[in-house]
């Protein structure tokens, strides 16, 4: 136990008594989670020189991260005389640092950290698969830590499966809500118990932790809710004697223009989504690439209408040409309205199986793809909330668009016959 002498919870001793890889601490509003582990840290870097990284799924800037949380501490604890607040970092004395990260978009930035000893992973309920993937290994300093801190959302969240439902080997998880809170404060108890009274359901999410079956104005929340019920959220495996296509959303830079893609392949009737890329800031050589490295037979790229005039390699070529150059056989959609993709999916949805791990991101950004809500009146818009979970939505709208259109009757020279929309009619 550190020299500095500060209050925390009974629960959360084990913050500073003992040793462990993995230390995760779940639960509802007001537990006073975070509040104790950035005590936790700042005592512990004056006990001996610790570097460590503060990170959080999606971090735009210092605002976005626990900076402020950290320094506020230090003013409540009297740390000035050894913490140094600076800008974008803390610095202790003897060599203690704190440093701020975004996972999803800070890879090379991440790697750097190889030497931390301890990691700190606030808000940790959207952490995606990939991003602990690269965290978990790059924090790898003989006896380092992670240390989670989160709200409990879904079951199927990433970290919630990680942490909760399958905890790794030397790993202390601890709920933690109000009511172990010693702190918690009078006004909040009122608000909590109104709370209860009038919206049950809401109460328990809200402040003890437990996750929700969907989440509230999520886009395709029914048709997740069905898939979850008939088992097709599997193991999914892939039919070497059949193509794998490839259904796209084509952007650039990190946070407005990731690109994605689905895999998938149909068999027996059904649509059998194998795999799911999303990566950003590369070209369509680097991502085809990527994909080459899976050991897939390839079918055909649905690319959205944006592809005839999109240009990620500033070469002056649109994508489409740019993926015929490189041996893809392509077709690109017709531009069509949003709520006519929307639809396009949901019809499809049923007689789809998604692989659980494969497709752990695009799970996530399907469960969390919502309305907008208008900060004015409250009430839930027509247009869909412009996160970083859009893109993997996009590429299952563009899925979802690739049926609807292969089957649609086009005008021949022989006005009594049908042909079907290009060469690619993936459904048969």
């Amino acid at each position: 136990m550190s020299t500095q002498k500060i209050q925390l919870p009974d629960k959360l001793d084990f913050l500073l008594g003992k040793q462990a890889r993995y230390k995760v601490i779940k639960g509802g509003r007001a537990s006073a989670k975070s509040w104790s582990v950035a005590r936790a840290l700042l005592v512990r870097g004056i006990d001996r020189p610790q570097r460590a990284l503060c990170g959080r799924e999606l971090q735009k800037s210092i605002k976005d991260s626990v900076h402020q949380l950290l320094s506020d501490q230090i003013t409540q604890l009297g740390l000035n005389w050894f913490y140094d607040i600076k800008s974008a970092e803390i610095v202790g004395k003897r060599g203690t640092s704190f440093g701020f990260a975004g996972l999803r978009h800070n890879i090379t930035e991440l790697k750097s950290y190889e030497g931390a000893d301890i990691a700190w992973i606030e808000e940790a309920q959207v952490v995606s698969k990939k991003s602990w993937d690269i965290l978990t290994p790059t924090i790898r300093k003989e006896e380092s830590e992670i240390w989670v801190t989160f709200n409990p959302e879904l079951e199927e969240d990433e970290t919630y499966k990680r942490f909760v439902l399958h905890p790794p080997d030397n790993s202390i998880v601890v709920d933690m809500n109000w009511r172990d809170n010693p702190w918690f404060p009078e006004v909040l108890r009122q608000e909590m118990m109104e709370k209860q009274k009038r919206d049950p359901d809401g109460y328990l999410h809200v402040w003890e932790g437990h996750c929700k079956a969907v989440l509230e104005d999520a886009i395709y929340a029914d048709e997740l809710r069905k898939a979850k019920q008939e088992n097709r959220i599997t193991d999914v495996p892939y039919d070497p004697t059949k193509p794998v296509h490839t259904f796209w959303d084509l952007g650039w830079n990190n946070i407005t223009g990731r690109t994605a893609v689905v895999m998938a392949q149909t068999i027996n009737g059904q649509y059998r989504v194998i795999d799911y890329h999303e990566d950003a800031e590369h070209t369509v050589n680097w991502h085809i690439a990527e994909l080459q490295k899976r050991s897939y037979v390839w079918g055909t790229d649905y690319l959205p209408h944006d592809a005839e005039s999109t240009n990620l390699a500033a070469s002056g070529k649109t994508i489409n040409k740019l993926f015929k150059e490189l041996g893809r056989k392509t077709k690109v959609l017709k531009r069509r309205p949003i709520g006519e993709g929307h639809n396009a999916v949901r019809t499809v949805f049923g007689q789809c199986y998604i692989d659980k791990t494969k497709c752990a991101d695009l799970l996530q950004c399907l469960n969390r793809y919502r309305w907008e809500i208008d900060e004015d009146t409250g009430l839930r818009s027509k247009t869909p909330e412009d996160s970083i979970y859009k893109h993997g939505a996009d590429s299952f709208r563009t899925f979802g668009m690739s049926i609807k259109e292969d089957k649609e009757p086009v005008k021949s020279e022989n006005k009594s016959q049908h042909n079907y929309s290009g060469p690619a009619a993936w459904m048969s």
